[in-house]
């Protein structure tokens, strides 16, 4: 497991040669921070929420002498069409990237034109492999740990269960039949959500049986056309659905409504993010509960960060593990603490 890391704000900028070449003037001149960001797709919700989370951390850099601009490039899921963008980005004069991978086992390309330009990369989000982070010093992480999102689904599931009793094991047979909506097949942090979370319900004395999975790239309408198909095929069987993130178990809701099933057989519902859609569900009751993904800290960790690197000073402030990664926490979320992020 990961440990909570905080990180202290970047130092203000004084006189001194910055990594980009940029740097407060005699007459007070703020420094300039041109951030790139490349996403791999800007319609996944928790990846929208978290670029608009960080737009607001730049925003809020120019009290501390920087000023931030973000140009934003959205690679609807194509790795060659990302690493056509971070080259544009570079031309255009950007001086760090944020990237959040398309393809996490193939940056090479992107990692080559950052060196080659001397422009920073904070990667976030989709984790590089090990070996492609330590290619070149300038290369970061900013994310969370998909194992500690997984054992916590499983943990809010198992209290559910045990809580509801009967409610969940509709059939009372002593064993809970479930499905899992999955984020992208072969996707590190899908594969990793899913087997922590069938492993902590297992661990947790909780019987499963596995009727079925569908893989729904995270995307909501995706997990209807999924949930569509294994409710033809299960019927009112299914007791439990587990979702690598809300957007996919918000599309499964959505399956059921559409298709006019009494809400009383509906199975619960479990998702992974706490965007604001899957918030509000928690709130109406339609989603017994999800895992916090820190959006707001991530944001605000990589604003530092690329501070940080565009000033030339405070990297020693930042509490990096191995010297290049930076971990948020999750966090659990149910309808008797909902409230208190509601308003992040």
């Amino acid at each position: 497991m990961k440990r909570n890391y905080y990180f202290a704000a970047a130092a203000a900028c004084v006189l001194s040669v910055l990594l980009s070449g940029c740097q407060r003037t005699d007459s007070g001149e703020s420094a300039r921070l041109q951030a790139g960001v490349a996403c791999y797709n800007q319609s996944d919700v928790f990846i929208s929420e978290l670029t608009e989370a960080l737009r607001e951390e730049l925003e809020g850099l120019e009290s501390r002498g920087v000023t931030a601009t973000l140009t934003l490039k959205d690679a609807a899921g194509s790795q060659r069409t990302q690493d056509d963008q971070v080259k544009e980005l570079i031309d255009e004069g950007c001086n760090v990237l944020c990237v959040n991978l398309v393809d996490r086992t193939d940056p090479s390309e992107i990692i080559d034109l950052a060196r080659e330009n001397d422009v920073p990369i904070i990667f976030f989000n989709r984790e590089p492999v090990a070996e492609d982070l330590m290619q070149w010093s300038g290369l970061y992480y900013v994310g969370a740990d998909a194992e500690q999102s997984g054992i916590m689904q499983g943990q809010l599931a198992a209290q559910a269960i045990q809580e509801e009793g009967n409610l969940v094991d509709r059939n009372r047979d002593g064993v809970i039949q479930y499905v899992v909506l999955e984020g992208e097949a072969g996707h590190q942090d899908a594969i990793i959500r899913t087997e922590k979370a069938v492993d902590t319900l297992k661990s947790q004395g909780i019987s499963l049986e596995k009727l079925s999975y569908g893989v729904a790239n995270w995307n909501r309408a995706q997990a209807e056309n999924r949930m569509t198909q294994m409710i033809g095929e299960h019927q009112n069987r299914i007791e439990l659905v587990l979702a690598n993130n809300d957007a996919m178990a918000l599309g499964a809701m959505d399956a059921y409504r559409k298709l006019n099933i009494t809400e009383a057989t509906f199975p619960v519902f479990f998702g992974i993010d706490g965007t604001r859609e899957g918030l509000q569900a928690i709130v109406d009751s339609r989603m017994a509960g999800t895992v916090y993904n820190d959006k707001e800290g991530q944001a605000k960790a990589m604003a530092e960060l690329a501070a940080a690197l565009i000033l030339g000073e405070g990297m020693e402030d930042i509490s990096f593990e191995k010297e290049k990664y930076l971990y948020l926490p999750y966090e659990k979320i149910t309808r008797d603490n909902v409230e208190e992020y509601l308003d992040r």
